[in-house]
Order: structure tokens, then C-alpha cells, then sequence
């Protein structure tokens, strides 16, 4: 049986979906975007400010959900400019630990919601 998981720690979702979902062991984490929850702002700055927001995002939600980023197994990073991909490295590297770091993919889109420069998705263990 699926259990949506939720917190006020990150942004609520922007439409018709859950900012988690549990399903026995696993959680699926909803792509997080820059938005600082307490002001529903996108925050501002560059991929590594908004870098830096969506994974704290991130981080809010695997720990409602009793987990932590250590528990991660795959991440999916949205881009909307591959050329950022470095400096998003440097801030993502600051939330994992090696050397058992999560698979990964990063991809270049066309534009992402409310214009912003990243959007990270996950699945962790429970």
C-alpha cells in the first residue's frame, strides 16, 4: 500500500501530485525546485544558490519520511543548462558521501517549472 509522505519543511507541491510516496521499503521523492518553504519564493541567485535550495528540500523530505540523504540510491538532476553541471557538482557533492554516492542522472531540458536553473529527483531506501 502507497502512503503519501508530506512536510512543511519543503515546498508544497505546485500541482496534482505528492512531495513523496512510500511503497513498502522504497520512497520515491518528487523533483524539488528552489523554492524556499517558508516564503513560497524561488530563491535567488545561481545554480549553486538553487542547487543548494532544492537539495535542502530534498533533505526535509527524506527526513520526514524517517530517512536520509545517506539512504539515496538513485537521484535524477534536471538542468535547464548542461553547462552548469559542474557547479551543480560542487554543491550536490556536499550532500552524499562516497564511495557508495547514488546512481545518477543528470540531463539538459528545454525549460524547467517557474523558470528555475534545477530540479532533483530521488528514490531512497526506508
Amino acid at each position: 500500500m502507497k502512503q503519501v509522505i508530506h512536510t512543511d519543511s519543503a515546498p508544497a507541491a505546485i500541482g496534482p501530485y505528492s512531495q513523496a510516496i512510500q511503497i513498502g521499503d522504497l520512497l520515491f521523492v518528487s523533483g524539488q525546485v528552489p523554492i524556499d518553504p517558508s516564503t513560497g519564493a524561488i530563491v535567488e541567485g545561481d545554480i549553486k544558490a538553487q542547487a543548494q535550495q532544492s537539495l535542502n528540500n530534498l533533505k526535509a523530505i527524506l527526513n520526514a519520511a524517517g530517512t536520509n540523504m545517506g539512504a539515496v540510491v538513485k537521484t535524477t538532476v534536471f538542468l535547464a543548462d548542461m553547462n552548469d553541471f559542474a557547479a551543480m557538482n560542487e554543491v550536490y557533492a556536499q550532500f552524499f558521501e562516497g564511495p557508495a554516492y547514488p546512481a545518477r542522472s543528470a540531463v539538459e531540458v528545454a525549460r524547467l517549472p517557474k523558470d528555475v536553473l534545477v530540479e532533483i529527483e530521488a528514490v531512497a531506501l526506508l
